[in-house]
């Protein structure tokens, strides 16, 4: 769409609109040639250039012996018209992701299955020894519960060290309740990390 212009004696105009919201915009002054910004063409380099002014058939192949595409479903999925090629990489890993959740809770009714068949084999083993697998992997899991809290254990301790430390020297010069609390847990603290430690 042109930009209307208005030439008088004293130059050339733009003249003056209304917004949307009621309010006008001022007439403008413009120089011999001035093209507004909607109008100027968009820059396209040459490669642009070249591939839009590329013929979609191969060299040497005319579009009146071109065999017309056969009607029928397109090969694939068609391309979502609109979307950037992330956007449609985007719909496709979500399209697998759905596909893979649903597949998904098939393998926990298979397992289920196989379930009571394992329960079987492990109570019918001799002298009762079948029991034995799953109170190890019990085991296992609380090993790893008490070294979590071992650590969070002598973190806590550290942090108490330090603590005390900074009230020593005089870089705490007026600790809050929560401060004093966590230097009176101390004791509580060490005698828990004491127990856990022995029992390993």
């Amino acid at each position: 769409m042109a930009t209307p212009y208005v030439t008088d004696e004293t130059g050339r105009y733009i003249p003056s609109t209304q917004r949307p919201d009621g309010t006008w915009r001022k007439q403008r002054r413009v120089k011999e040639g001035y093209v507004p910004q909607e109008e100027v063409p968009v820059y396209e380099n040459k490669y642009v250039k070249f591939f839009r002014s590329k013929p979609e058939l191969p060299p040497g192949l005319s579009p009146d012996t071109a065999p017309a595409r056969p009607p029928g479903p397109p090969q694939g999925p068609p391309p979502e018209q609109g979307l950037s090629k992330a956007a449609r990489r985007n719909l496709k890993r979500k399209e697998k992701r759905r596909q893979q959740q649903e597949k998904a809770p098939e393998r926990p009714q298979d397992t289920d299955g196989l379930s009571p068949a394992l329960e079987e084999l492990s109570l019918s083993g001799p002298g009762g020894t079948g029991g034995a697998p799953p109170a190890q992997g019990g085991d296992g899991a609380g090993n790893s519960e008490r070294s979590r809290r071992i650590k969070s254990l002598r973190k806590k301790l550290r942090q108490v060290e330090e603590l005390r430390r900074r009230l020593e020297a005089g870089g705490l010069p007026q600790p809050t309740q929560e401060q004093l609390e966590k230097l009176g847990r101390r004791k509580a603290l060490e005698d828990e990390l004491r127990g856990l430690e022995s029992d390993s």
